[in-house]
């Protein structure tokens, strides 16, 4: 049999180690392998399907590879063809593509509508949902909310949650259950059966419950089944695939419980801890060793990830050269952040093997404004463009367009509730059917309108803030809307009502101001994000060899480069203030973190400003931790400061208080005045000299408090 592994490396050049062969080897029975990053997987699974099919002399046809991504059935396939060109094709599949399969036989004899993918009969699954919320919540749904909807019935379907038990799942907005009970009852009793993605899933699973022939026939189709990435599989694809394998039970689970990312789409990473529960005579093997990462990267990760408790204990390790420390940079604002990145990119002549990594879309957009006016080349993984086309760019477009031209009244009135001004839901339809003016709108709404006092008052104080911003800057109108026009408070309002993360919605506001910074007037500001919006869809065009890559952390899971910026890395974003408040949100949240480190080859560095998340922190413990020299001289530096320097209660604990200008006193040298400051470093005038000192050391050993 050793003969097959020699034959592959003279012709291919692939080289198994002693657990990737003892994987491609063991072919009958369940089998869960837990493959590290970097481990080759997708390599040991091709060569698992050769040796069946040249060693074993399964037929081709008898194997199933079922991924959960086209992509990643589009990459095993094009794969096999590469390393067994000669061989007969097998059937690569995603579950979804495999479920509709079976729902296509099952309801052969029903006449049955798709109602997702392409609209049939004016039956669509978004237009219903819009309809429904109109209906249930009183006004039109932004296409968050409808994201949010989507995403939350497919969790409900995917979990498998009986009907009984919806009322005590955790919503994403106030009424969002009462939608999904008239969405499926609509579905059921309408004239034919209606159909969705998710529907494929429980439909194939109920097929093969219900149906005993049809169970049978897919049972004897394949005799040998395999599965990649299923740790990102929901209950019910794994209650698909139980059923498939049950005649035989020869399944191959290819995971890892530490790249489990997706629990917001119902993945069941817990499920990999009861494998040998659904198979008790399963054999569990872990593929460790990292063939992509440096020693210093490998270490760092593997101790950070087991704080995780909900995982199989692994051990990942590498033989490659220990590299380059891991840089940790905590700058002093988004602002420095940005500098500092725009600063790295200007020193680097190759783009082709460098990535930013961020988890929120909305950081990607000044940087691709940026790079875009360096020209420097880049493709977006997973380029958004709704950001341009979201409510709260709409909302900020619209107050510019109304303030250059005071007698629309339509375009009031699609703002008017997102101000102070307190309208009533009567008052506002009035407002919509109102034709422009050809005066001021606002004194057109005093004549037709009965308003209360404080609305006159209010009214008033808006005209001479709308005529104002005229002669504004946009950064400066951005900034008068939001704090002089009440716009922030309505956001805290509808964050709260529908369920909406606040700071999400505050960052893109951010963004906007930073996209306004630097111009001179509010139409320089329409046309940029115009600009920015054909960027992005150019982004989304086919990677080239020397363009950067620009990804979120979700989306750079099978990805890696040479050098890896994971930025943002902030309390509040990774983790969310949700992911703190429940202990496997926050475990997930540190997989998603782990993920991103081990995207880097050689090179990874972690950005953050004002409140550093825990992650990194974590992180630069564990990088100390992992390397006993290392740990020992820094023991002896503290110990050291700690006999000249007692410890101040008082001291600054974040170095963001550390601002040129600021009285500081430090415990030595008395007094002083802070004159400069960078990233890393101080520069402070005392009374009689000048010191130049490092932030981290300062704030690690607490030398400073600030007096004024």
């Amino acid at each position: 049999m050793s003969d097959f592994f020699e034959r592959k490396q003279q012709q291919l050049g692939v080289e198994l180690n002693k657990i990737q062969r003892k994987a491609v080897e063991r072919t009958e029975g369940p089998l869960l392998l837990l493959a590290c990053p970097g481990s080759g997987k997708t390599t040991t699974m091709i060569m698992r399907i050769g040796y069946l099919i040249e060693e074993k002399k399964v037929p081709a046809h008898r194997i199933k590879a079922i991924t959960f991504s086209k992509a990643s059935a589009v990459d095993m396939q094009e794969r096999y063809i590469r390393f067994f060109p000669a061989l007969a094709p097998v059937d690569f599949s995603t579950i979804h593509s495999l479920a509709f399969q079976i729902t296509r036989e099952y309801l052969s004899e029903l006449r049955y509508v798709m109602i997702e993918g392409s609209e049939s009969n004016g039956l669509h699954k978004k237009r219903l949902l819009r309809e429904m919320f109109e209906t249930e919540v009183g006004e039109p749904i932004t296409e968050d909310q409808l994201d949010e909807l989507t995403s939350f019935i497919s969790f409900v379907k995917n979990k498998m949650t009986p009907r009984s038990e919806w009322k005590k799942l955790k919503a994403p907005f106030e009424g969002a259950i009462e939608i999904l009970k008239t969405y499926e009852a609509f579905k059921e009793n309408y004239d034919v059966r209606l159909v969705d993605f998710d529907d494929m899933l429980s439909l194939a699973n109920e097929a093969l419950e219900k149906d005993k022939a049809l169970l049978k026939k897919y049972q004897q189709r394949w005799d040998y089944v395999m599965t990649d990435e299923s740790q990102d599989t929901s209950m019910i694809q794994h209650a698909i695939v139980e059923k498939l394998v049950a005649r035989h039970q020869n399944l191959c689970v290819v995971a890892d419980d530490d790249q489990s990312i997706y629990t917001w789409r119902a993945a069941e990473p817990t499920y990999l801890l009861k494998f040998k529960t659904v198979y008790p005579n399963a054999y569990v093997m872990k593929m460790e060793r990292n063939y992509r990462s440096t020693k210093n990267i490998v270490d760092a990760a593997n101790l950070f990830i087991k704080t995780n408790k909900k995982r199989h204990d692994k051990n990942m390790f590498t033989k490659q050269p220990e590299g380059q420390p891991i840089v940790i940079k905590r700058l002093v604002s988004e602002d420095a952040q940005f500098k500092y990145l725009m600063k790295e990119l200007k020193e680097l002549d190759n783009f082709g093997e460098v990535a930013i990594l961020y988890r929120n879309n909305s950081s990607s957009t000044l940087l691709m404004s940026e790079l875009d006016r360096m020209g420097i080349p880049f493709y977006m993984k997973d380029g958004d463009n709704r950001f341009f086309s979201h409510w709260i760019v709409e909302d900020m477009l619209n107050f510019m367009r109304f303030s250059l031209k005071p007698e629309r009244i339509d375009i009031y009135s699609k703002i008017a509730s997102k101000t102070n001004a307190y309208w009533s839901g009567s008052q506002l339809k009035f407002m919509a059917k109102m034709k422009p003016s050809v005066t001021n709108a606002f004194d057109e709404i005093n004549r037709h309108i009965t308003l209360k006092d404080y609305q006159i008052r209010i009214l008033g104080e808006q005209k001479k803030w709308f005529e104002a911003l005229k002669g504004m800057q946009p950064l400066k109108v951005i900034r008068t809307i939001r704090a002089d026009l009440g716009y922030d408070q309505m956001l805290a309002s509808r964050a709260e009502k529908f369920g909406m993360r606040l700071q999400y919605l505050e960052q893109i506001l951010v963004t906007l101001e930073q996209i306004a910074a630097p111009l001179g007037s509010m139409m320089e500001f329409a046309k940029r994000l115009k600009e920015l919006e054909q960027v992005t869809q150019a982004a989304k065009a086919e990677k080239t060899d020397d363009m950067l890559t620009l990804s979120t952390f979700h989306s750079s899971k099978g990805l890696e480069f040479d050098r890896v910026y994971m930025i943002d890395l902030v309390e509040g974003i990774i983790p969310t203030e949700e992911d703190t408040e429940q202990a496997d949100l926050l475990e997930e949240a540190r997989r998603l973190f782990y993920v991103g480190m081990t995207r880097a080859r050689n090179h990874l560095e972690l950005i953050s400003y004002d409140s550093e998340s825990r992650f990194v922190d974590e992180v630069r413990d564990v990088a100390i931790a992992a390397k006993p020299a290392l740990k020992k001289a820094a023991a002896k530096v503290q110990q050291a400061v700690k006999v000249k320097v007692p410890d101040n209660p008082n001291a600054v604990k974040d170095g963001g208080e550390l601002v040129a200008g600021a009285t500081v006193r430090h415990r030595v040298f008395g007094a002083g005045e802070i004159v400069e400051r960078d990233h890393e470093r101080l520069v402070i005038q005392f009374a009689k000299e000048r010191k130049e000192l490092l932030i981290d050391i300062c704030v690690s050993y607490k030398l400073l408090e600030v007096i004024g």
